[in-house]
């Protein structure tokens, strides 16, 4: 399967308009916004697990990152609430679910395959003072990527130049961005080359954004 992967093209999907598809595990419904393979798949998704669901226990060969969107997702890790980034690089194991319920925004197989660093952040409380409307928080960083938090005050801009693409996801407010209003769950993947240029609308925004990685972007290896 192929979804959105060509990564020389502009994608925006506002993802709260697009309906849930069954995952093979009942209860766990995700919707899908770029993909590239079948249930083993580079994937970058939306996952609503119900209550009381949960994933048999599995391996994340190629590693999985993911921001919890609404309720707390748990595992034998410990429980995960709303705000919450965690990176699960290659090699790492879980059995993931929910008591309550969650929604949980996820990239697969899309690690340096070295990478060993596991860890979780509570993204609100990494910020930094604001300049000029924006404070700023550096989730993570390496050779292939960088990944940020934002959040931005009323009517802000909000200007990124960065190589190797940009990717975000809004997490509250709106953002717009050329001809496009994005609102909470609104997904944007710009390709390498093109700038981010958005201003927040009159509640301001806060986004998830990861930079300099599309070049990487490749089908998992069997």
């Amino acid at each position: 399967m192929e979804l959105n992967a060509d990564f020389t093209k502009r994608v925006v999907v506002h993802s709260s308009e697009t309906p849930w598809s069954p995952s093979p595990m009942p209860g766990v419904d995700r919707r899908m916004l770029d993909r590239i393979g079948d249930e083993v798949a580079r994937a970058t998704s939306i996952v609503r697990y119900a209550p009381g669901s949960q994933f048999s226990a599995h391996t994340h060969t190629g590693g999985e990152e993911f921001i919890v969107l609404d309720g707390v997702f748990q595992d034998e890790h410990g429980d995960f609430p709303a705000g919450t980034y965690v990176r699960n690089p290659p090699t790492t194991r879980h059995t993931p679910g929910s008591d309550e319920g969650c929604v949980i925004f996820v990239k697969l197989w899309q690690f340096d395959m070295e990478d060993r660093t596991q860890f979780r952040k509570n993204m609100a409380g990494e910020l930094s003072a604001p300049v000029d409307g924006v404070a700023t928080a550096e989730l993570h960083r390496d050779d292939r990527e960088v990944v940020t938090y934002y959040d931005i005050a009323p009517n802000t801009a909000l200007n990124i130049d960065a190589s190797g693409g940009i990717e975000v996801l809004l997490l509250s407010g709106t953002l717009t961005e050329g001809d496009d209003t994005l609102t909470a769950g609104s997904w944007l993947r710009l390709p390498e080359g093109d700038s981010l240029q958005a201003e927040s609308g009159a509640d301001g925004a806060t986004l998830w954004m990861k930079t300099g990685h599309l070049p990487f972007a490749a089908a998992p290896k069997a």
